[in-house]
């Protein structure tokens, strides 16, 4: 039988494929290859789709983060919490701001941020606190705003992984500002690296948008010392095809979600959690594999799941304050207890929209006998 990949791009590329041809014969004719008619488009639609009034475009995920950053007024000397179980990408974009991480565990159950444990380790020299929307659902930004009120501290929320997920009706960045990923596995993925930040803060959009076109909005007119990282029009086409499919290809994740909750409702796994008042657009879809501790159980599994064609993986392996890069922070193991129990246990099943029954039925039936 053909292998089930983690995510399968050819087949949301056969959706959009005649679409994005025509795109890019119009990007060639035009040489609209840097901004251009198509980025502004997809900026507006994309802002549109996220309910906020304002979206740059930018090169990458990476870039978004650390120009949301800058924008909202960090840089040196500041200091910016964020949690240890996300992707290294967020404290790169601190540190690439000029700023200190300052790492905060998760909950046990959702994996996000722990919001007591954020407010406790605020400090006069915290400037942002970086809410990761892990796996396809919001952190509860809404509590962040609450412990913050009155504290000069600007939320800035990582959502590369949550496009069209709401929390209580509301997306990312609708109150403040967030900065997405589009990378071309992500639920809006383009054909290569791109971005964006989404804000409802015409000020900030300005300031973003100056920032990453060389700290100058006309040519040779650089009012601040910025950077190059611009969307191109070549990565608009494609993005503005899958956005017009986005809330029908998140539906069918949703659906191919609940599936697997009922098929591994026997299964000697912990099935994720979605919390209320959260509509999850379901990334990832994340189990928990009972160990001793350490991954050598979940390593095993995901070898043999493997040997069986099916595209299981790790979000994370190794939590930010473990690795090496950070290691100047003077974590030890022990430090983040929550997020050190889950690491180990983490695996990640295949889920897109063209996902099918057959193909679950298959995952979970390999899934289960890996565990036995």
């Amino acid at each position: 039988m053909p292998g089930i990949p983690l995510v399968d791009l050819a087949a949301a590329h056969a959706e959009v494929a005649e679409e994005v041809e025509a795109g890019f014969k119009r990007i060639i004719a035009d040489t609209a290859f840097i901004g251009g008619a198509e980025v502004a488009a997809f900026e507006r639609e994309y802002a549109a789709f996220s309910g906020v009034p304002h979206c740059v475009g930018v090169a990458n995920g990476t870039d978004a983060l650390e120009l949301a950053l800058r924008a909202a007024g960090v840089g040196p000397g500041a200091e910016v919490i964020l949690p240890a179980n996300t992707f290294i990408a967020t404290a790169e974009a601190v540190v690439r701001a000029g700023a200190r991480p300052v790492l905060v565990d998760c909950e046990p159950d959702s994996f996000l941020i722990d919001v007591d444990a954020a407010l406790a380790a605020v400090t006069p020299a915290t400037r942002a606190v970086i809410p990761v929307h892990l796996y396809g659902q919001l952190a509860p930004v809404e509590r962040l705003r609450a412990g913050l009120a009155g504290r000069d501290v600007t939320i800035v929320e990582d959502a590369a992984q949550c496009q069209g997920a709401t929390r209580h009706g509301c997306g990312a960045g609708v109150d403040g500002i967030a900065a997405t990923s589009f990378y071309p596995g992500k639920n809006l993925g383009a054909y290569g690296d791109a971005g964006a930040v989404v804000t409802s803060d015409a000020e900030l959009a300005t300031v973003v948008r100056t920032l990453g076109s060389h700290g100058g909005l006309t040519k040779y007119a650089h009012d601040m010392v910025g950077v190059n990282s611009r969307l191109d029009g070549l990565q608009a086409v494609v993005l503005r095809a899958k956005l017009a499919r986005l809330a029908g290809w998140n539906a069918l994740r949703r659906a191919a979600a609940g599936r697997y909750d009922a098929l591994l409702a026997s299964v000697e796994v912990i099935r994720p959690v979605t919390l209320p008042g959260n509509e999850h657009v379901w990334h990832i879809y994340c189990v928990r594999i009972p160990g001793d501790g350490t991954p050598a159980r979940r390593d095993r599994v995901l070898a043999e799941l493997h040997s069986a064609g099916v595209g299981a993986a790790i979000h994370y392996p190794v939590p930010v304050h473990v690795t090496p890069a950070f290691a100047d922070l003077g974590h030890r193991r022990g430090a983040f207890p929550n997020t050190e129990q889950v690491a180990p246990q983490l695996l990640s099943l295949p889920i897109f929209p063209q996902i099918t029954v057959e193909q679950q039925e298959r995952v979970v039936a390999a899934l289960a006998a890996a565990l036995r």
